[in-house]
């Protein structure tokens, strides 16, 4: 697939990316890239709203690059850094293995 066809399917749905040139530079290198995705294991269930995510994972791994679905006492501890979910607040290492 050519770069900016790629590049296009990759923004298609997308609001923001953060560092967009160096994801230009990236796909024109033609490079398999790693991308990843942390998910809380704390938290009860998944929903419909981290489907959003899980698609976009699967179209950069239609496209060749590597997913890595990360559920970890990392992931865990970090709470909800966006400050919107109270309910997510950080969590000692202690913690998350207790939930989960």
């Amino acid at each position: 697939m050519l770069p900016n066809s790629e590049l296009e399917q990759i923004l298609r749905g997308v609001d923001e990316v953060l560092v967009k040139e160096g994801l230009v530079k990236k796909l024109a290198e033609n490079r398999m890239l790693r991308i990843k995705a942390g998910f809380d294991p704390t938290a009860p269930d998944l929903h419909l709203g981290h489907t959003v995510l899980i698609n976009k994972l699967k179209q950069f791994q239609d496209l060749g690059h590597r997913v890595l679905f990360l559920i970890g006492d990392f992931t865990g501890m970090i709470g909800d850094p966006t400050g919107k979910s109270a309910t997510r607040k950080p969590l000692s290492r202690e913690e998350v293995f207790s939930q989960c």
